[in-house]
């Protein structure tokens, strides 16, 4: 069979007649990005906190003397189904607190009894005889009562780590002013007033610490728990006017600057012959910081020691009433402080809000914050964090605070002025060169950050995220 010659010709590839480009860019000049990262991150909390010089690598908080009689959690171990408290934990209770007597603790603790509740179980009523404390272990627990009307109204909801009923342990006259009921499956534990009175018994040195408890409890103090200034206010004519002083903590809290270091290498054959267009120690040196920074700012969050979300009081601790973060849960947590600054939340948090908004047919504002335009409420803008951690139950926290030493609110702490300091409060020191041609750089960042007074911070806790409202 005959292929003709022009079959022939649609069967041959084109001829080149010029030059292509894939041999061209072998004697052009490529258009190169910086080098990229994926970890760098908007770093809100580190632009928004005002930071304070501190000298001596050291920063203390003074304070007004506040009578601490106990407002801690308590934390427990499980054993399959079996749930015990840890019995140093029960110094968190406001009969115990600072008591140390491990043995004596021990017994207490062996006298708990667990409790595992239902949802919708009533766990106390209100009115009835109060005779035992509730140590919740696992669980949410809403509490109630009836309003000046005669209307039930909310109180408060309390999860994993709160308890009820610490007057009850003393006061034999105690009847619950409130109606527990549980909103979830869990396990509670409970110490009887007969069970606490019969360790006392043979325990002298609790009942001398419970009597001191009780002279604590009677001292005169305000509402923020701090030792009252005496005055005298609306009186006429020439009474005698108390004498007064403000009275200080005798041991406040110290905070030491964390360090957060890395050795940046770089060999110099790739510093001599590799430099152009760009400074490869330059751009070394410029991610190395990136990561510093993201670290600096986890550790603001979740550090054990001085981060926000581990060193909010307990008593700024606040439990979703419904478990999505509603509107109303942002207000339950705005009105507990003045001057609010911001809030604090992971994005996919952020996103939970922006549901529940539009599930309510709300249009939050948007306020600017450094040129940048951000979702707000009330006025207080709502910034990202993905340092915030997110549960496998995904649950994750909000946080909200005032920020400033003058509004004694919350302050980052790090020390300027550095030896080789290349930005403020950040060191890149030379460690010269080894045997292998290789130089070496010590990074170093040292930071903190200072709660100055409780209510500087509030936590939205157990916020759940998965929530899709229909």
């Amino acid at each position: 069979m005959t292929v003709d010659s022009t079959q022939e010709a649609r069967l041959e590839p084109p001829r080149q007649t010029s030059l292509g480009t894939a041999a061209a860019r072998n004697l052009s000049t490529t258009t190169k990005s910086a080098p990229q990262m994926q970890e760098i991150t908007s770093r809100w909390l580190l632009r928004m906190l005002p930071w304070v010089e501190t000298t001596g690598g050291t920063y203390r908080v003074n304070r007004r003397l506040t009578y601490t009689v106990g407002d801690g959690r308590a934390d427990f171990v499980q054993e399959g189904a079996t749930v015990r408290v840890i019995p140093r934990e029960l110094g968190e209770l406001a009969p115990l607190r600072g008591f140390d007597d491990v043995d004596v603790l021990t017994a207490l603790a062996e006298r708990c009894v667990q409790r595992d509740f239902r949802a919708g179980e009533i766990l106390v009523e209100r009115g009835a005889p109060a005779d035992r404390l509730h140590l919740i272990a696992h669980g949410r627990v809403g509490q109630s009562s009836v309003g000046q009307y005669g209307a039930e109204v909310a109180l408060d909801v309390l999860a994993d780590g709160d308890r009820f009923g610490d007057d009850a342990l003393l006061d034999e006259d105690a009847r619950w002013e409130q109606t527990a009921v549980a909103e979830t499956p869990g396990t509670l534990l409970t110490l009887s007033r007969a069970d606490f009175a019969a360790v006392m018994a043979g325990a002298p040195s609790l009942r001398e610490h419970v009597d001191t408890f009780t002279s604590l409890s009677h001292r005169r103090q305000n509402r923020k728990g701090e030792a009252e200034i005496a005055m005298s206010a609306g009186h006429r004519g020439e009474q005698e006017l108390p004498g007064a002083f403000v009275d200080y903590e005798t041991n406040p809290r110290q905070y030491e600057l964390s360090a957060a270091q890395t050795i940046l290498r770089v060999h110099t054959r790739v510093a001599d012959l590799y430099n152009n267009p760009m400074n490869q120690t330059k751009e070394q040196l410029r991610l190395t910081i990136e990561a510093l920074r993201e670290r600096q700012e986890d550790e603001l969050i979740n550090n054990r020691e001085f981060g926000l979300l581990h060193n909010a009081d307990f008593k700024q601790r606040v439990q979703t009433h419904s478990g999505p973060p509603t509107p109303d849960d942002l207000d339950e947590i705005l009105c507990r402080r003045r001057g609010s600054k911001f809030y604090l939340a992971h994005p996919r948090t952020i996103a939970a809000i922006g549901r529940e908004f539009n599930a309510r047919g709300l249009y939050p504002d948007h306020v600017d914050v450094g040129g940048q335009q951000v979702l707000a409420w009330r006025g207080v803008p709502i910034l990202p964090c993905n340092k915030i951690p997110i549960t496998k139950e995904r649950t994750s926290s909000i946080l909200i605070m005032r920020t400033g030493e003058e509004n004694q609110g919350v302050i980052g702490l790090r020390q300027t002025g550095l030896p080789d300091e290349y930005e403020p409060g950040l060191s890149v020191r030379f460690m010269g060169v080894d045997e292998k041609a290789i130089t070496s750089y010590l990074v170093s960042t040292y930071y903190s950050a200072a709660i100055l007074v409780p209510d500087a911070v509030g936590v939205l806790e157990n916020v759940q995220i998965s929530h899709w409202p229909r």
